[in-house]
């Protein structure tokens, strides 16, 4: 129904001498594995011998895993801008779907992707469950009410906390649909830093973003005055003006007194006190902001699942430009696979993970049948799968093509 692959062949541009597979033929090759759980291309050559496989999708054959990695390497410096393109195109295509929205919660973070060879780009950084072991450490942005990956960026494995912010933030906002009239975003410490927060005043957008502990916050914490917010935490608010900035910023700081059972803490702590501290533009109270921040631990199954469902662990090549392009391809899977969650499915089925989902409806034992001549596909325990499907189906045929 949205003809992506008439889609894709309108809007990417690869030059190349084989012509055994379509441009669009070779992407959707690389995306069917990622979604049906085959995570390394030599895995994904299964489906070279699934007859049933190749009639559903329209292949002529599946190509070998050598020719998707050739694929991926001798890719033209500006195909993943291309694919990159295509996917902020999806993404303002869905995002209304099936609701009008108004406003976007963009949350960042990085995650590291440990690798067990000589691949380009790849080094030596902070990575505490292989320490000592090379590793990339991409960037993630996620719109917290839909789920759809906002973009993502590739990075050294030894990158700065905050390097490739700026370029990711700017590819956010690029991106973001014209009508959106309000834009939230929220970021760990590791964006803390001045040149973050000016862009974020610039756009301009909302923000709420863990402080950086640098001496002269630490030495302000003292003498605040805080007020109880719970039985366990006080909460306080302040202007802090870091040396090198424009101008003084709003900050909220949370405290909590550390008990003797309590376990080793992971904050900041100062005179048997744990603190959070935030900086923030939120026309919100302290309280508010605190709660508002605290919605981006639902980023953290989503990455999870990003790692674990979605083979962004399994680094196709050793070329640092091949495996960023690959990073889009796993975009474009995650974000089908969450705007057919959102359009077609209904309301328990939109928070399965992949894996789950997989189970229930991708993995269905059945046969491909052919009465009369005619391919029909045949499940078992009919009446559930019939029931299901029709409405599902119905969903479907509601979809208008892509287009632009």
């Amino acid at each position: 129904m949205l003809q992506l692959r008439r889609f894709l062949t309108r809007h990417l541009r690869y030059p190349r001498r084989n012509q055994d597979y379509q441009l669009s033929q070779m992407i959707l090759s690389l995306v069917y594995p990622i979604i049906l759980g085959l995570d390394r291309l030599e895995t994904a050559s299964l489906l070279r011998s699934n007859g049933t496989f190749q009639y559903l999708t329209g292949l002529p054959s599946y190509p070998s895993p050598q020719s998707l990695r050739r694929f991926l390497l001798q890719a033209a410096p500006d195909f993943r801008e291309q694919l990159h393109r295509v996917n902020d195109y999806m993404l303002q295509h869905f995002i209304h779907r099936p609701d009008h929205r108004s406003r976007l919660i963009l949350d960042l973070d990085s995650t590291i992707i440990t690798v067990f060879g000589h691949q380009e780009g790849a080094a030596v950084g902070y990575n505490p469950r292989y320490r000592g072991k090379r590793s990339y450490d991409p960037l993630l942005c996620l719109e917290a009410n839909s789920s759809f990956l906002w973009d993502v960026e590739l990075r050294r494995g030894d990158a700065g906390t905050w390097a490739g912010s700026e370029e990711l933030l700017a590819c956010c906002f690029h991106s973001t649909p014209a009508d959106i009239r309000e834009l939230r975003v929220r970021a760990d410490a590791g964006f803390g830093y001045g040149p973050v927060l000016e862009m974020l005043e610039a756009r301009p957008a909302q923000y709420a973003v863990v402080a950086r502990m640098i001496p002269s916050l630490k030495r302000v914490l003292r003498g605040l005055r805080y007020e109880p917010m719970n039985t366990r935490w006080e909460i306080a608010e302040f202007e802090h003006h870091v040396h090198g900035w424009p101008h003084a910023r709003r900050c909220i700081v949370a405290r909590k007194r550390i008990e003797e059972t309590d376990p080793e803490p992971t904050l900041f702590t100062l005179e048997r006190y744990a603190y959070r501290v935030w900086h923030t533009n939120l026309p919100l109270t302290p309280a508010g902001v605190w709660h508002f921040y605290d919605g981006r631990a639902g980023m953290e199954p989503r990455i999870r699942e990003l790692r674990e469902d979605y083979a962004l662990r399994k680094i196709p090549t050793r070329a640092f430009a091949a495996n960023a392009l690959y990073l889009e391809v796993v975009r474009l899977a995650y974000n089908l696979v969450t705007a057919f969650q959102r359009t077609c499915l209904t309301e328990e089925w939109q928070s399965l993970t992949l894996s789950k989902l997989r189970h229930r409806l991708f993995w269905l034992p059945g046969e491909l049948t052919r009465p009369r001549n005619r391919p029909i596909l045949r499940f078992a325990n009919p009446p559930l799968i019939k029931k299901r499907a029709a409405e599902i189906l119905h969903q479907i045929h509601r979809l208008k093509p892509l287009e632009g």
